[in-house]
């Protein structure tokens, strides 16, 4: 085992191992690294370590020292240094008519060195625009071309999906990609939609390859002639995620019924002939997805209400009226007196009904209301109070009232 400490450069993801020499070092702190450019800055990624001896590449290059002050005030001068460069370089490049992108700039920790950083279609002449760049930075210049998936790492952005590219994200090295993954997996060939921003295909059509391959290694093929639980037919559609098929049955004329895989016995995988294929009697059985029972709680039918005393005695010396009449229906007096626990007289009288006022024709009588209070006692209604009729012209009633054509009364009688 090797005690290594994990580092990343600036805007990279992949991690390298460094010898810490016995430095505690800890995750997130800054480091000067020696490496084969010189000494560079870096951020620890991961602290004091043990990997297996056959992960690190020798030779292990050592940590010079935990980053002070002053090489952090170093990195931030580079940086200036780097957005001025890149616009002389810009302006070079335009005055020599070169067909070449400039992407970035890197300035060494040291400043002895400055790295740019460009796309091109073909090869391009630049030894001019390097003598011209090194007269006015009086230093190093170095400058390597790159592919537009190198640039889209080193811009970064937002893919199809909305999420950050991948591989400015956590990827450490780009992963082969072709188009039979995008076959393998049926998706749609347009270039626009299985291609990222640089323009190449999409890196995370890898992700889910060995996940197909898996599932079609079980699944029959297209046109393969299969048994299933309503006879043989043809495989015309495979459905990868679910794990189905379409088959078109021989004796049903009508659309492809869809099965499990398990509901289907594989007679011929692919296209081919008939002759000499045996049909088994036996059909495959149905496929029973398994439901998830949901767990309801029981509900407690048997459920008595608590009544305080106080409530008790209330609910017993509450009307007899009034109970009933919740429930739709009335009693006559004698029920009411027999079922009544006091015993009490009561003695209803017919009321005398009163003459209707002029006008007052289409209005409900008043009903003489009748208590039962008290017992031993005798309640009798007393006749209503006969209006005389009013001798006054006659004038228009209120609502209800009846208007007569001729502007007077009817004469009674």
């Amino acid at each position: 085992m090797t005690t290594v400490i994990s580092v990343r450069f600036r805007n990279g993801t992949k991690t390298y191992y460094f010898d810490p020499r016995g430095i505690d070092v800890h995750t997130g702190d800054d480091v000067v690294v020696e490496t084969a450019q010189g000494l560079e800055l870096a951020r620890c990624a991961q602290g004091c370590h043990e990997v297996e001896d056959d992960q690190v590449v020798q030779p292990l290059r050592p940590l010079v020292r935990i980053a002070t002050e002053n090489d952090r005030n170093t990195d931030a001068y580079n940086r200036t240094r780097e957005k001025e460069a890149f616009e002389i370089c810009q302006k070079k490049i335009a005055a020599h008519k070169l067909e070449m992108k400039l992407v970035r700039v890197e300035c060494s920790f040291d400043g002895s060195k400055i790295i740019f950083f460009f796309t091109a279609d073909g090869r391009v002449d630049f030894r001019e625009l390097v003598k011209d760049l090194a007269g006015v930075f009086r230093s190093r210049i170095e400058l390597r071309q790159i592919g537009v998936r190198d640039e889209a790492k080193m811009l970064g952005g937002l893919g199809i999906c909305g999420r950050p590219f991948c591989c400015a994200q956590f990827m450490d090295d780009f992963m082969p990609v072709s188009i039979k993954m995008a076959k393998t997996q049926n998706l749609s060939l347009n270039p626009t939609k299985i291609s990222g921003t640089c323009g190449r295909l999409m890196c995370c059509l890898k992700y889910e390859q060995d996940a197909y391959e898996d599932a079609l290694k079980r699944l029959p093929k297209n046109d393969s002639f299969v048994l299933t639980p309503d006879g043989t037919g043809n495989v015309s559609d495979v459905n990868v995620l679910k794990e189905k098929v379409s088959v078109k049955l021989d004796d049903r004329n009508e659309a492809p019924r869809v099965y499990h895989n398990c509901e289907v016995c594989v007679l011929r995988n692919g296209k081919g002939s008939r002759e000499g294929i045996e049909i088994p009697d036996r059909r495959p059985e149905r496929y029973v997805e398994e439901q998830e029972e949901l767990s309801v709680p029981s509900v407690v039918s048997d459920f008595t209400p608590v009544l305080l005393p106080d409530d008790e005695d209330a609910r017993e010396e509450r009307p007899e009226k009034r109970r009933r009449g919740r429930r739709g229906g009335r009693k006559n007096a004698a029920e009411t007196s027999a079922e009544s626990p006091r015993e009490a007289t009561v003695e209803v009288r017919p009321a005398v009904k009163a003459e209707p006022k002029q006008g007052e024709g289409r209005r409900r009588h008043n009903r003489s209301k009748v208590k039962t209070g008290a017992p031993a006692e005798t309640v009798t209604a007393k006749p209503a109070v006969v209006a005389a009729p009013s001798e006054t012209p006659h004038k228009r009633t209120h609502r209800g009232g009846r208007r007569h054509r001729g502007g007077k009364p009817k004469a009674e009688g």
